[in-house]
């Protein structure tokens, strides 16, 4: 089966410690801090590639964890930052968080996206120097990465998409169009997975995917329908596949049915640009052809779309469809010149945006800038503690405390850390 759909746990790597360190140098006596920071640990990138197939390689690997930066050092030495983490997946996947946002939507070959940031590292004892305090004998930790559980779901990127009933000759029609060797059977749903085929013309390639047959309540679920449905967005030109030899009044019942399934699952799908093909035109006479393609002209819904008739065992037709395949389609999506993009999540928040609100028994004070500063900082170290005093009264953080109503004694929450209000 064609895995288009994983869901993975995914970490940047730890940011390294900052360094607790004085020169010691022979006639050297009070050479000063020179602890140096700790490296930024590596982030963990998703790239799309056409070099992957689908998401099977999620089947068995569903951890990813870059590496962490490295501890500072003396002599101000800056700890290496840890390298990226590139996870690969098929052009066209989607990228969604666990509540199901779309973080993401990775359409070209190259585009990337940091998925889960790695951590920021510490800063070492010589970054605290100042007037009033000539030798800090404190540094900072470095942070954990992020990390979180992210949905992969795939959707394949083609030219045009064949849709229609099961037993409709989709996967035959593919066989006669390209060089695709699906699997065909007299009986339906032979078809389980997307097929991809490509189709050479005379100054392109257009890819062309088989969708297997749909079902009456598809568009809401039922069966494997979402799945199969899915692969169809991206098409830029539906190809509806109606089997002629079903009889008066069934070809325009099964298109009918198609419609009501697209459109189930996205409007907008029945309004994109679309030609009917009638297959098994050998095992029926002429005018019972003619009878069937002025049925399913009548049954369209946009008036205009073409409809060709064809047989996938003599090749009849099949070159009328060719040309006209090659006339209504755009571009190729897969061969349209562009620059891999990177998909830019939200910068990180300055120390001085935070919200003070009520909290269990006392306060909580809510900013990632602030909350990111107080895991930094080495609580049992009484100089990290004044200084971290310091940054939180000019970001004006007890002010807003007693604005709130905040009483000596009270407890005020900031991340994981409990202070007592003073």
């Amino acid at each position: 089966m064609l895995a288009d759909r994983a869901k993975v746990n995914v970490r940047g790597g730890d940011g390294g410690n900052g360094c607790l360190s004085f020169r010691r140098e022979k006639h050297v006596p009070k050479g000063g801090p020179d602890g140096g920071d700790g490296g930024r640990g590596g982030d963990v990138i998703i790239v799309a590639s056409r070099q992957v197939r689908d998401l099977s390689g999620f089947l068995q690997k569903i951890h990813f964890r870059a590496r962490g930066g490295g501890h500072g050092s003396g002599a101000n030495r800056r700890g290496a930052d840890g390298p990226e983490l590139r996870v690969r997946v098929p052009v066209g996947t989607e990228v969604r968080s666990a509540a199901g946002e779309l973080l993401a939507d990775l359409v070209r070959d190259g585009d990337r996206v940091v998925i889960a940031r790695g951590g920021e590292g510490g800063r070492g004892n010589s970054c605290f120097v100042s007037s009033r305090r000539r030798a800090p004998h404190f540094a900072e930790r470095g942070l954990p990465g992020e990390e979180l559980w992210v949905e992969l779901l795939m959707k394949l990127i083609a030219d045009a998409g064949l849709v229609g009933l099961p037993n409709a000759g989709k996967s035959s029609l593919l066989a006669a169009l390209t060089r695709a060797r699906p699997r065909i059977a007299a009986y339906p749903f032979t078809t389980v997975e997307p097929n991809l085929g490509t189709l050479a013309l005379d100054d392109r390639v257009l890819v062309l995917a088989d969708i297997p047959g749909l079902v009456e309540g598809a568009g809401r679920g039922l069966g494997l329908g979402h799945r199969f449905l899915a692969h169809v967005e991206r098409t830029a030109t539906l190809v509806y596949v109606v089997d002629a030899s079903t009889g008066a009044g069934r070809v325009a019942e099964a298109l009918r049915t198609v419609y009501a399934e697209l459109e189930a699952f996205r409007p907008a799908l029945v309004r994109r640009p679309a030609l009917i093909v009638l297959t098994k035109r050998d095992l029926i006479d002429a005018d019972v052809v003619a009878a069937a393609s002025a049925e399913a002209a009548s049954a369209t819904v946009v008036t205009g779309w073409p409809v060709v008739a064809v047989s996938c065992v003599t090749g009849e037709g099949i070159d009328a469809l060719v040309a006209v395949l090659d006339a209504m389609t755009p571009l190729s999506v897969m061969a349209q010149p562009a620059a891999a993009a990177e998909v830019l999540r939200p910068g990180r928040e300055r120390v001085a945006s935070f919200s003070v609100k009520r909290h269990e028994g006392g306060f909580r004070v809510r900013g990632e800038g602030l909350e990111r500063l107080v895991a930094k900082a080495d609580l049992d170290n009484s100089q990290a503690v004044a200084y971290l005093q310091e940054v939180m009264e000019r970001a004006g953080v007890s002010d807003a405390l007693r604005r709130a109503g905040a009483q000596p004694g009270d407890t005020v929450v900031i991340g994981e850390s409990e202070f007592e209000f003073a």
